[in-house]
């Protein structure tokens, strides 16, 4: 199985959002641009290694209950980021063997490592798109798309920690309904977005001025909700990523250390019309 052609050269001397993630996450690849954008960050606002943590716990939780209680077997991870321990796929096949998932990104380097995100489990399948969220219909129609994915059944669509770097002109919300609108009835959306609202004011008016910082915008709650419009969410609803779900006796970590929203939620309407759904999230007619 191969990766989607090549993309453009690295530009190692310009910060980018994947390679700073994996910095925060204690990862290697990354460049002294990520690093010193990362630094940047940190020092204005000091959990920031402990949001991205948390923000890749609730990416766990979601895909391992989708898979386990909900009966998810399709997985679209928009935004997938550089391989790192406990990718989607080893989430979810471990899980289910024979799930497929399909990764989406758009950092050449990420694409220089997608084979560690192609070895699938053999009964499952694997398979990676080199693509920008800000262009939904290429991710649709690219090869990997259809020969992954089969649309007559559900599909979660992961869109973790990557909506925040859509401004309002790119029109993130109409982004996220072309997307849902591919997928069968029975899908699913699991977000988490970064939010200024839970931190001190003066913490989120200093991180604007952040030098590499790119374009990222911050949403209040209800504009994340926003993006669960027509969606049934799953409990316990929109809320801090640290209490979606947290592990039976744990203390979640504070919202102010976490600063991001996450939710999942389920598609249960098709051309207009609502479709009652069983447990596994299979279309049950009316």
């Amino acid at each position: 199985m191969s990766p989607e052609p090549p993309a453009p050269n690295i530009n190692t001397g310009v910060a980018h959002p994947a390679r700073r993630y994996n910095y925060w996450l204690g990862g290697k690849d990354n460049f002294a641009a990520d690093r010193a954008s990362g630094d940047a960050i940190e020092k204005i606002f000091p959990h920031i290694r402990t949001a991205a943590i948390e923000n890749r716990r609730f990416l766990h939780r979601a895909v391992r209950w989708l898979t386990a209680e909900a009966g998810i077997r399709q997985f679209l991870d928009i935004g997938t980021g550089l391989p790192t321990a406990d990718n989607t796929h080893e989430v979810v096949q471990a899980v289910a063997p024979d799930a497929r998932v399909l990764y989406v990104d758009n950092d050449p380097i990420v694409l220089t490592h997608a084979r560690a995100l192609l070895t699938s489990h053999p009964h499952g399948r694997t398979d990676y798109i080199d693509a920008d969220l800000k262009r939904p219909v290429t991710i649709l129609d690219a090869p990997a798309f259809k020969r992954t994915l089969d649309l007559t059944q559900p599909v979660a669509l992961l869109l973790v920690a990557v909506l925040h770097f859509l401004t309002e002109h790119d029109d993130p919300y109409s982004i996220v309904e072309t997307l849902l609108d591919r997928l069968a009835p029975g899908s699913y959306l699991v977000l988490s977005h970064a939010t200024a609202e839970l931190l001190p004011p003066a913490t989120a008016a200093a991180l604007t001025s952040v030098p590499g910082r790119g374009d990222f915008t911050s949403r209040t709650y209800q504009q994340a909700q926003r993006f669960f419009d027509g969606l049934d969410l799953v409990a316990p609803g929109l809320v801090v990523a640290s209490q979606w779900r947290p592990p039976p006796g744990s203390t979640p970590t504070p919202p102010e250390q976490v600063a991001a929203y996450a939710g999942v939620a389920r598609k249960t309407t098709v051309a207009g019309r609502r479709w009652p759904l069983d447990f596994a999230g299979s279309r049950c007619p009316p």
